[in-house]
């Protein structure tokens, strides 16, 4: 270790104090901050078993034992509102986002992380589960900052349109009795047909953000995502396989076409459009070392039927106890997980043989206040604590874990509130006849109201999950902090002999 080096918090925080103590002391003097395992620090001073470190916009001392060169992998699960937001920074230190809820949330808390966007930032990959716009709408904001550049959008190949003057989800054809989507959007060129046409397009919101951020020129390329057909063969994102050699593999479970007879690929339609939507989400499988995350969407109770199915070739409605066990366990062979994010915010469509079947020891929740459908559903929640596979099931929610002070838990309410200061800021800056000091005060003046709303997405609603394969921490930040070294809500687990997760403390 050296003066200049960046490393990392060691597992599981670490207390950040303002003056070193004596050597052999395990404490400093005046804590200024707790730092998260994994926290980002550049050395500023080694004195003897101590460092001086900068993180978090301070300047102070922390054990040298506190401190790991190695990165770990970080997924947090935002409050963005009514919706669901996903931001993975990976241990190569690469951002994705998966899901972007449908206001600015994610955008802020990005900027906050991101240095506002000062200069180009390169993203690795947007994933768009489903085109509900609860899901997809934020990223609009990304795609509007000249900026946030991103390497590749993934999506769940179904494109919203409109046909013959109504709003559809592309062509269909009969299979059977079945009707089956066979407009799927899997290219880059298949999509610009689409969005690259205004009648297509109509007023649908979708497409024309795509439209929108194709045309930017910030927007690498845009792959529509499927599984495999066949349940034996696996498919990953790009650059997540185990043959690419990182530190963790996203798998993708779904959505699941079949092949029809012509060839093509198609998705079952559900009982409705929405049904149908939601419940070809793109699901992913991310594994690092012994824990299993699982990324469901927005599937409902038809496409966890067609899953279990798929994955299973079994029936997903057995008619006895023996034939709903033989379901559940191949279905654990295949979505048997530490960590899910819940499906659907918590909403009651929920199938009880799939979540037996997902086992989870953790499962987050991703819902918003100012919604119509009271989600997270009290039956839900206790299905996934009934068949979690722990006598002490964690069911983390990123409301709940908003319920702070009214400027934490009513983002839209305070941005109505600063509405006239950054109009007035706004003014001064497109003021022609404003000197440039008066520019730069006023510039700064409405940076420091926009973090206003940055720090309390960051800071509270966040559902934070850090791992290097073998241990973990799920935190979420205190209503009232204790003191400067308790700041966070901290939930250790660690991988035991058999390779099992479980909770420590």
């Amino acid at each position: 270790m050296q003066v200049g080096d960046q490393m990392f918090i060691g597992y599981p925080y670490a207390v950040h104090y303002k003056t070193k103590g004596a050597p052999s002391d395990k404490k400093g003097k005046t804590a200024i901050n707790q730092l998260l395992w994994g926290d980002w620090v550049s050395v500023k001073q080694i004195s003897g078993n101590w460092v001086q470190i900068w993180s978090r916009g301070r300047t102070g001392w922390v054990r040298k034992e506190q401190l790991q060169i190695e990165r770990i992998l970080e997924v947090n699960f935002l409050d963005i509102g009514q919706g669901d937001g996903c931001h993975i920074q990976t241990p190569e230190d690469r951002a994705i986002v998966i899901d972007a809820g449908e206001q600015d949330n994610m955008y802020r808390f990005l900027r906050w992380r991101f240095g506002r966007f000062a200069r180009r930032f390169n993203f690795e990959s947007f994933i768009i589960s489903h085109p509900d716009k609860d899901h997809y709408y934020g990223f609009k904001h990304l795609f509007e900052d000249d900026n946030v550049y991103v390497d590749k959008i993934y999506h769940n190949s179904i494109i919203e349109q409109v046909t013959a003057g109504k709003s559809t989800l592309g062509s269909e054809v009969k299979v059977g009795r079945k009707k089956h989507l066979n407009g799927l959007v899997q290219t880059l060129d298949e999509l610009k047909k689409i969005t690259e046409s205004s009648t297509k397009r109509g007023r649908r919101l979708y497409p024309n953000m795509l439209h929108d951020a194709i045309t930017s020129g910030r927007v690498g390329d845009v792959k529509g995502l499927l599984a495999s057909e066949n349940f034996s063969e696996s498919l990953y994102i790009d650059r997540y396989a185990p043959e690419d050699g990182k530190t963790f593999t996203m798998k993708l479970l779904g959505p699941v076409p079949k092949k029809l007879a012509n060839g093509k690929m198609a998705l079952p339609t559900f009982s409705s459009t929405g049904y149908t939507k939601n419940g070809h989400s793109v699901v992913i499988l991310l594994e690092i070392g012994s824990i299993k995350m699982l990324l469901g969407g927005d599937l409902n109770e038809p496409s966890q039927e067609y899953l279990l199915e798929h994955y299973t070739g079994l029936n997903p409605h057995p008619k006895t106890p023996e034939d709903e066990q033989l379901l559940v366990d191949e279905g654990k062979k295949h979505f048997g997980v530490d960590v899910a994010k819940a499906c659907h915010h918590g909403s009651a469509h929920i199938l009880p043989a799939f979540l037996k079947a997902t086992n989870t020891l953790v499962t987050v929740v991703s819902s918003g206040d100012n919604e119509p459908h009271s989600h997270p559903r009290p039956d839900t929640l206790g299905l996934i604590g009934k068949f979690s596979r722990s006598e002490r099931p964690f069911i983390f929610s990123t409301e709940l874990a908003r319920s702070g002070n009214e400027h934490i838990k009513h983002p839209n309410k305070v941005r109505r509130e600063l509405r006239k200061d950054i109009n007035k800021y706004s003014e001064i800056i497109n003021d022609p006849n404003a000197t440039p000091e008066q520019k730069q005060t006023a510039s700064d003046k409405l940076d420091d109201k926009l973090q206003i709303i940055q720090r309390s997405v960051a800071n509270y609603g966040m559902i934070n999950v850090r791992t290097d394969g073998s241990r973990m921490i799920i935190t979420q930040r205190l209503e009232r902090e204790r003191s400067k070294s308790k700041r966070w809500d901290i939930y250790q687990f660690e991988v035991d002999k058999y390779g099992r997760l479980n909770y420590v403390s």
